[in-house]
This record gives C-alpha cells, structure tokens and sequence, in this order.
C-alpha cells in the first residue's frame, strides 16, 4: 500500500543522525570498458563521490558502502573528500544480499541512527531536497518512504499473443527512484523475513511491504537518473554541467 506525503512548511529536529546505505557493487558491464560502475568518472569525480555528496546535502550523516572487497583502495581514493564519515563492506550474490549486508554494517557503525536510507550509486545527481523530503517524510512517522516520478511515456503490457498489446492507463503509474527511507528496526525486520521464506524483492520497500509496512510516496527527480548504460552516463554529464553552470552564475 502506498501514499503520498508532503513535507512542505514543517520543521524537523537537525541533530538526529541518519545513516545511508549505498549500493555500489554493480560492475558496470553496459556502461562498456572502465571499470566498476560507482567509480566511473563524471565531471572529475566519481558517481559515488557525487551520491555522497546528494546524500550529505539532503541530511544523511554517515554512509556504507557496499561493494567489493578488493576495491576498498580504489575507493577510498575516490571518497578522500567525502563529506561524511563512510566505511565500506562486502556485498552479497544479490542486491538483497547486499543491502542486508549494510544494513548490518549501519547497525555497528550509527548504532544512534534510527533512521537509514538505502541508494544506488548509480544515481549519482538526485537533488538534495529529495534526500530531505525522504528524510522528513521518516520523522513525521512514516516508516518506509520511496520518491517516486510520473510515468511520462505511454505504457503496453504484452499480451500472449505475438506482436499484441494492451494500453495501461498511465495516471496511476509512477516510477521508483532512490534512495528510499526506512526506519531501520523495521527494514532490518523485513530483510530476515525475506530472507527467511525465500521471497525476491526487487526494492526494499517490497522487502518492508512483505511484513505489512506501509509505503508512502515522496516526490522524486528526473536528474536522479540511474546509470546504466553509455548514454546514461551522456545525460549526467548534462545534468552535472548544468548544476556546476547555475552554481558559476553560468546561462546556457
């Protein structure tokens, strides 16, 4: 189940410490040669040097990484000026895996943090204020938050039948983004859970929904557009040159 929630006008506590998950295990196959994903290179930094930055900006005080353990120097030269404390741990064979492997890792390095948010490397540019939304959405007592965008394009289910399809009405669909937001008791729950009955979860909030938590919707962004192929990694290069031409004063 699923709302949707504003946070405009209301005014929340500053010094209660939220902690980040960030998913950042992807090899980066469809982006072609150059290396692990969250460590490829735009405008001079790497993709989750630019997440670490969207995170810290929206309210996040302390991030782990999950990714490879072999990558722990590659990362710590790409995240030498991070602007928060972060710390790197093992992935799993799945992303689930590797969510509750953070999750863990959260647990022993914020044990003050009750609220978590879990984000994809590979969306690098997602605007503070979406960070913030998600955040304040936690403290008003939600307590697993996902930003969400419309459906702009016109949507087909395939039918059985070769080469026919049905029209869904788009009104009603929205697209998930991260990072989502959760109370971290309750996400931690729903990752044993699912990992206890063997359930798939594409997302954490399907994981949190399986326990019967409620999701509430936030409004996301289109420059929290994920990275995964070449031309992705074309439109945030745009999006980073433009938030780097408004910061210069800079028309274009």
């Amino acid at each position: 189940m699923t709302s949707l929630h504003s946070t405009q006008g209301t005014a929340y506590p500053a010094h209660e410490p939220v902690v980040a998950v960030v998913v950042a295990a992807g090899s980066g196959v469809r982006l072609g040669e150059g290396g692990p994903k969250a460590l490829r290179d735009v405008g001079g930094r790497a993709l989750v040097a630019h997440a670490l930055d969207s995170l810290a900006g929206g309210g996040v005080s302390r991030a782990v990484i999950v990714s490879r353990a072999e990558l722990a120097a590659a990362f710590a030269d790409a995240l030498a000026d991070a602007p928060i404390p972060w710390t790197l741990t093992e992935g799993g064979a799945e992303r689930q895996d590797s969510v509750a492997n953070g999750l863990a890792e959260a647990e022993r390095v914020a044990p003050d943090s009750r609220y978590v948010l879990v984000h994809d490397a590979a969306r690098p540019f997602v605007p503070a204020s979406v960070v913030a939304a998600v955040i304040a959405a936690l403290r008003s007592g939600a307590s697993a938050v996902i930003p969400a965008i419309r459906v702009i394009d016109t949507i087909r289910v395939a039918d059985p039948h070769p080469g026919e399809a049905t029209v869904v009405d788009r009104s009603r669909l929205r697209a998930v983004q991260t990072p989502q937001g959760f109370d971290l008791a309750t996400l931690v729950r729903a990752h044993d859970h699912v990992r206890s009955k063997g359930l798939a979860v594409t997302d954490d909030a399907m994981a949190c929904e399986a326990i019967g938590e409620h999701v509430t919707l936030v409004e996301g962004s289109r420059d929290s557009l994920k990275i995964t192929e070449p031309f992705d990694l074309l439109v945030a290069e745009a999006v980073w040159r433009r938030r780097t031409d408004a910061l210069e004063g800079t028309v274009w």
